[in-house]
């Protein structure tokens, strides 16, 4: 019996606003708005990456990873997502992800993909997303943390995503959230299956 060998992709997309000078990165990413992050989804990101691939590799390239290439789950609150590719041509895939412009029209904001993880189960892939959703959540409080106690918003990229309105007033009940957040991203990336 042959196994399909796989390469899982761990990535993370990075918004940064486009209206301002590339200098000064923390402040553009600062200065993005809530209604700049509408309308984003797996089926975008499957888009983007076969035009990345046949851009930058041609039909040879996407005929090597567009059987294997599939977006299992993306999370429009973190902006975390899992692809997975067959492992012959994982370099590919990741050439495409690394070359990637994805733009939503009538915005103003780039998405730079950050390539998390690479791994060669989706057990590992579960536990490097989980750990990095950890991460931006604790992201989430400080910036909740700090808006409270400046009684403005924070300069974290990630305090103007759509989950962060909903938990950047700093209280406990918000708190919650980010815990029942964390919770119900656990669940749903395990129950993720190859």
């Amino acid at each position: 019996m042959v196994r399909f060998k796989n390469r899982w992709f761990v990535v993370e997309f990075i918004p940064i606003s486009t209206s301002t000078p590339l200098a000064s990165t923390s402040d553009s990413r600062a200065s993005l708005s809530n209604d700049t992050f509408d309308g984003f989804n797996g089926k975008q990101i499957y888009s983007a990456l076969k035009q990345s691939v046949l851009c930058h590799y041609g039909d040879v390239g996407w005929g090597a990873v567009g059987l294997s290439l599939t977006v299992k789950y993306y999370s429009p609150q973190t902006h975390l997502c899992i692809l997975r590719v067959a492992r012959d041509h994982h370099k590919i895939a990741w050439g495409a992800i690394t070359l990637l412009q994805l733009e939503l029209e009538g915005t103003q904001v780039r998405w730079v993909p950050h390539v998390v993880h690479v791994s060669g189960t989706i057990k590992q892939a579960q536990i490097a997303a989980i750990s990095h959703n950890r991460v931006v959540i604790a992201r989430f409080r400080a910036s909740a943390k700090a808006g409270a106690k400046a009684g403005v918003g924070s300069n974290s990229y990630h305090a103007h995503t759509p989950a962060a309105p909903n938990m950047s007033l700093g209280s406990d009940m918000h708190m919650d959230s980010y815990d029942a957040y964390l919770e119900s991203s656990s669940r749903e990336i395990e129950a993720l299956q190859d």
